[in-house]
């Protein structure tokens, strides 16, 4: 039995425009989200959980190592770009994974153009850098429910405290 049958798609940004528009023709709603889910925690398995739950298909923009060391620092990501894919695709909740290289996602959103734009409800929908892109396009952005105290960098800390110098 070939175990790759229960894994998501790995999608080259050509591919998952392609992938889009064949859900589009079959009217499915699909769902957008991203991030650099450096250290996979349950916080990211149940936002990616209801991200799938807005939609009939969700594709999650992973960001790139070199994007996420701009964001997080040098230190990060602790997981490289191959393995953080590899656990996405391997969620029930996740149908694709687009890699791209930007801090955030406004080009991805604006080739993908998906019916629903996802983020954590840490953030305001007015403050988002994507929103105009999202909305150009007829999207909707809808906030995810946030668990407070379940992050990496909450996760990270707790790992050094315990195991640190």
């Amino acid at each position: 039995m070939n175990a790759d049958r229960f894994y998501g798609e790995l999608l080259t940004l050509e591919a998952a425009v392609a992938w889009r528009e064949a859900l589009r023709a079959d009217r499915k709603v699909v769902v957008f989200t991203n991030g650099c889910f450096d250290v996979l925690h349950a916080g990211h398995v149940a936002y990616l959980a209801w991200a799938r739950a807005q939609g009939g298909a969700l594709i999650v923009g992973l960001n790139s190592d070199d994007s996420v060391r701009r964001i997080k620092g040098p230190a990060r990501p602790l997981v490289p770009f191959a393995d953080r894919a590899r656990v996405l695709t391997a969620l029930r909740s996740v149908d694709a994974v687009v890699p791209f290289g930007e801090r955030t996602p406004e080009v991805l959103l604006d080739k993908l153009r998906p019916d629903v734009h996802v983020k954590s409800s840490q953030y305001r929908e007015e403050e988002l850098p994507e929103r105009d892109v999202v909305l150009q396009h007829g999207g909707v952005i809808k906030l995810a429910p946030h668990i407070d105290e379940i992050s990496t960098t909450d996760l990270i800390a707790r790992i050094l405290k315990t195991y640190g110098e």
